[in-house]
């Protein structure tokens, strides 16, 4: 399985995050810049919900934004872990009815961040298939590089989450 951090070949973002629709940002903890300098992606208050699913001291956000934590691995993930992710797309869903700006950010802003906000755009009527090539046109190539995530998303969050379930 894939995991956050220095993967080989898995470059960094070149944004600090990235507008999938209007409204709903996925982003990581770290960028390369234009000049090539890898730099720290520093939330303030841009955003009106950030959801956080892997938690680095230092990077916000600031105090009285909405702020959402629920770490998980960029790996096989649990009935519980998935119910959360579901949560977490549903309040990113709602919190984008509202009209708010909101950030989903994990590592690099690829897979964790990917399958929160694919599961998003899933619940707003896209399939699953259209949310992934979506997401990986407006954030890079290497979103939703973890097949195990494109799979979940595949079989609906929801079956994956019984299936997690039925295991343990």
């Amino acid at each position: 399985m894939r995991t956050r951090g220095k993967q080989p070949g898995v470059p960094a973002p070149q944004n600090p995050w990235s507008e999938i629709v209007p409204g709903l940002w996925m982003g990581g903890h770290e960028f390369r810049s234009r000049a090539g300098h890898l730099e720290l992606a520093v939330v303030r208050d841009e955003f009106d919900l950030v959801q956080t699913l892997l938690r680095l001291p230092g990077h916000g956000p600031d105090a009285g934004v909405e702020h959402h934590v629920w770490p998980i691995p960029d790996g096989p993930l649990d009935g519980t872990q998935l119910a959360g992710v579901m949560r977490l797309a549903q309040a990113a869903s709602e919190a984008l009815d509202e009209g708010r700006r909101v950030l989903v950010r994990c590592y690099h802003g690829y897979n964790r961040s990917g399958l929160v906000v694919a599961h998003a755009l899933v619940r707003r009527g896209h399939s699953a298939d259209e949310a992934i090539r979506l997401i990986r046109s407006r954030r890079s190539p290497w979103a939703l590089h973890n097949e195990l995530f494109v799979a979940y998303l595949r079989a609906g969050l929801p079956t994956a989450r019984l299936l997690e379930d039925l295991a343990e």
